[in-house]
Order: C-alpha cells, then structure tokens, then sequence
C-alpha cells in the first residue's frame, strides 16, 4: 500500500486492496471490469465519502485512486 494512498481502512476483495472510504459503487465497478490494478483507494478521510458524511457540512471533493503493484496510479473516479 502507497503510503500517500494510505487511509483509516484496509480491505482485501475479491484479491484487491481497497483502502479508506471507497464508494461501494466503485468496488463494484472494479469487481466487473476486472482492470490489471492491486485496488483502489481514497486517501484520508474526506468529507461526504461514504461513512464520513456530515449533516449541513458541504462535501469535500475527491478521487478514487486505482494503483498497482509497481506504484503506478490513475484516476478510477471523481466526486465533485
């Protein structure tokens, strides 16, 4: 695990890592497409990712990182 990709949550799907506050969505869409990648991640906790939603509190925007094993990165998705 990158330690710049590191969060509060490590999970291992399916053989992929997901790290920290990745949208459900998201892990579906990679246990789907199957892409040459260890997994995804969300680094640290941001406002509005799933579980850190915080009532009148608008949400930080941010991207779930896909990575591989040689530390190579791309952007998986965005919330804006």
């Amino acid at each position: 695990m990158p330690y710049e990709l590191q969060s509060c949550h490590t999970a291992i799907v399916d053989g992929y890592i997901i790290e920290g506050h990745v949208p459900a969505e998201d892990i579906r869409r990679l246990l789907a497409e199957r892409p040459d990648v260890a997994g995804l991640a969300v680094p640290d906790m941001p406002v509005g990712s799933p579980g850190m939603e915080i009532e009148g509190v608008i949400a930080d925007p941010y991207d779930v990182i896909a990575f591989d094993a040689d530390g190579l990165r791309e952007v998986f998705a965005s919330y804006r």
